[in-house]
């Protein structure tokens, strides 16, 4: 059965997003080992998440030696290789505040949920408590009708105690 293809085009679907990225990441990664393996060649392969996460393979050495091995064999002079490291100073610094920007605002959200949390948690326990406190309100009004009739019902009685004891005395 053959594969559709794939439009390339932005992913909506948050969680289709991340699953394709680490599927298509984990390939990548595979991929150049590989080519690594058989070829003998010296690979580096840095990526960065939408979220600013580093993922980063380098065969045979490590990822400054290549990068460093990469800048020499570019043949730039000192001052290009300065300008260029300016520049590259410069982006860094700016991608470093938008990831600041970006995990300042998802820990805004996840503090607003947090706090929608709570407030729906002490909600329900005024709830629980609002209705106890209904409750013991009705009982008591129950109680005290009760006990304002039984004491109508004893005058009453008196009263006709009284009477009684009065006719009876005639």
């Amino acid at each position: 059965m053959a594969r559709g293809k794939v439009q390339m085009k932005r992913i909506e679907n948050p969680v289709h997003r991340q699953v394709t990225f680490c599927k298509r990441r984990a390939g990548l990664l595979k991929k150049a080992k590989e080519l690594s393996v058989l070829c003998d060649a010296e690979i580096a392969v840095l990526i960065f998440s939408a979220n600013g996460k580093l993922y980063e393979l380098s065969t045979k050495g490590t990822m400054q030696g290549l990068v460093g091995r990469y800048m020499k064999s570019t043949g730039d002079t000192q001052a290009d290789h300065d300008e260029e490291k300016q520049v590259m100073m410069d982006i860094m610094s700016q991608e470093i505040q938008l990831l600041k920007t970006k995990q300042l605002n998802i820990l805004e959200e996840k503090h607003m949920k947090q706090n929608d949390q709570v407030i729906k948690a002490i909600s329900k326990a005024v709830e629980k408590k609002a209705v106890k406190v209904e409750k013991k309100l009705a009982e008591a009004l129950t109680s005290k009708e009760q006990t304002s009739t039984t004491i109508k019902k004893a005058k009453t009685l008196s009263k006709i105690n009284i009477r009684i004891k009065s006719t009876s005395r005639i």
